[in-house]
Formats: structure tokens, C-alpha cells, sequence
């Protein structure tokens, strides 16, 4: 499959599993070629895949329709979808986190390093800028910008989100999206459900950045929501690595969702509270020391990237 169409198997999957989607619900190929900002092509090349799989189901009448029950994911296409998640991207992330990536490059540079195509690396280079931690200089050269590389850099962004969050949801202004707050509930409730052992490291970033997010820009502070974006790209390539470990994705979501339920109920008091022992039990359980191993094996905890 191309890289286009992995995207669309990824999507299609992540959308069933989020909306929960019932046996027999319809996927037309037009409503998902809008929804993952492509073509119809590729989706249904995706779709003619889990046809194979028997999870989807194609009828020449009805079109494509949900045939198993998402908790019966099939290991090949669970597979082929962790496959999916842009290893080449991942790769460049992981290859500039371990400083074997200088800070200035060029296409052919990368295409060197990593041994892909120009086309692919391109791509590649073009999403992280897109995602904020490189940029574009002059002719084919791209700069990579600083990002959280150290044990004290990484502290000091939670002690600065837990400054943050727990005040934004105190504040007078905190009026909350209450149809935005079932969206992100269910969202979560379907990683507890059993969704987090089939989330890529893409899937499970996205989605716990969508959630606190959403949470500050409820109070109308557009500097601190604009904070937390900032905070979240310099951030990302830790917790892709992050990820990719056996980390309680469970305990993280049922946190979110008790967190969103004080907040429905007007409990603001509770929700900072909750919110603020999340932030800090998080710091604890993503075993910080661990992450930044393989960093310290090739340069000073500490320097810059």
C-alpha cells in the first residue's frame, strides 16, 4: 500500500473505533475521503483491505458496512496499521532525538541518513514542519527547532502545565463546550474500553493533546491556550518515544474522564484538583529517567539539540 493509503486504513480504523461504530453501520466512501482529507482512491483501497480481513463487509447495493465488532480487531490489520503510522516519520523524530541528525540538513542530507527516497523524506519533513518542530530556510535546507531534550527541560514543562491547567479551569471566565466535553468523554471512554491497545503513538498523542487543550481553551485565555500548543509541539517526539512503551493508558484515560465528569457536574474545585494530580502522577508514571537513556548514551543530558 502507498503511504496514502495507509493514512486512509489508519483513519478509517481510528473512526470506527471511536465512534464506536455498530455491526452493519455504513461507511460511504465519500463521507470518509472528506473526513481524512483525501481522495476516494486510497479509501477504498483501505476499505477493499479489511473486506479481506472480514472487517469490513462490501455489498454491491449498500457499499461498505462495519461486519465485526471493533473489539474484534484483527491482529494482521492491527499490524499493518501500527506499520502505518509513518515509520519514516517516526524514524526522523527518533534520529534527531538521539542528536545523529545535525540542526541544519538538507534533503539529501536526510535521505542519506535515514536510506529513503527524496520523495518520502520530503513528505516526512514537510509533516514536522507542519507539526511545529522544523522549519524551512533557503533552497532544499531545513532547520530543526529546540524541543524538550533534557530531564530538567522536560520538569520544568510539566511544573509550568501544572501552573497552568488546574488555574485555567478555576478561573471566572471557565464556560465549558458541554458538546465538545461528551465528544472528548466518549473519545476516552473508548480507550478504556480497549481502544488504547490498538491507538498508534500518532493516535494516542492527538488524542490526550485534544483533551487538555480543549480543557484551557474553555476558560477564554487565549495566552495560556496558545502556551499549551507550544508546549505540546515542543513535547510531541518525547512522547511519541513515550508511547511506543507499556505505559497505563487505561488508569490516563479513566483520569480524563473523571476529570471531564467534574466539570459537567460544576464542580470546578474538584476538576483543578483532579487535573493537578494528573498532571503530576503523569510526570511519575512516564518513568522519565527511562525515557532519556538513550539520549545520555550519545551526548550530556542537558545539551542543546
Amino acid at each position: 500500500m502507498t503511504s496514502g493509503q495507509q493514512k486512509a486504513l489508519r483513519e478509517i480504523v481510528a473512526y470506527i473505533r471511536r465512534e464506536r461504530m455498530p455491526l452493519g453501520a455504513r461507511l460511504p466512501e465519500w463521507t470518509l475521503a472528506k473526513l481524512i482529507g483525501t481522495s476516494r482512491s486510497p479509501v477504498r483501497v483501505a476499505l477493499d483491505r479489511l473486506v479481506e480481513t472480514g472487517f469490513v463487509r462490501y455489498d454491491r447495493n449498500r457499499g461498505y458496512s462495519v461486519s465485526l465488532c471493533f473489539d474484534d480487531f484483527p491482529g494482521e490489520v492491527l499490524d499493518e496499521m501500527n506499520a502505518a503510522d509513518d515509520s519514516l516519520y517516526l524514524r526522523l523524530a527518533e534520529s534527531r532525538f538521539r542528536n545523529e541528525m545535525p540542526e541544519s540538513v538538507t534533503e539529501a542530507d536526510v535521505t542519506r541518513i535515514l536510506g529513503a527516497s527524496r520523495s518520502d523524506v520530503r513528505k516526512a519533513l514537510v509533516r514536522a514542519q507542519s507539526e511545529g518542530w522544523v522549519e524551512k530556510e533557503a533552497g532544499y535546507g531545513w532547520r530543526f527547532l529546540p524541543m524538550i531534550d533534557s530531564l530538567e527541560a522536560y520538569d520544568d514543562m510539566y511544573s509550568l502545565r501544572v501552573a497552568i491547567e488546574p488555574a485555567c479551569i478555576l478561573s471566572p471566565k471557565f464556560h465549558p463546550n458541554l458538546e465538545e466535553l461528551r465528544e472528548l468523554r466518549r473519545e476516552q471512554q473508548a480507550i478504556l474500553d480497549g481502544g488504547y491497545r490498538t491507538m498508534t503513538a500518532t493516535e494516542r498523542f492527538e488524542s490526550n493533546a485534544r483533551l487538555h487543550e480543549a480543557i484551557v481553551s474553555w476558560s477564554g485565555n487565549r495566552l495560556a491556550h496558545q502556551t499549551l500548543r507550544r508546549l505540546d509541539q515542543l513535547r510531541r517526539l518525547a512522547e511519541y518515544r513515550q508511547a511506543q512503551r507499556r505505559l497505563p493508558r487505561q488508569a490516563l484515560a479513566q483520569e480524563h474522564i473523571d476529570i471531564l465528569d467534574a466539570i459537567e457536574r460544576g464542580d470546578c474545585l474538584s476538576a483543578a484538583s483532579l487535573m493537578r494530580q494528573h498532571i503530576d502522577a503523569a510526570r511519575r508514571k512516564k518513568a522519565v529517567i527511562e525515557l532519556f537513556e538513550d539520549v545520555n548514551q550519545h551526548q550530556p543530558i542537558g545539551s542543546a539539540l
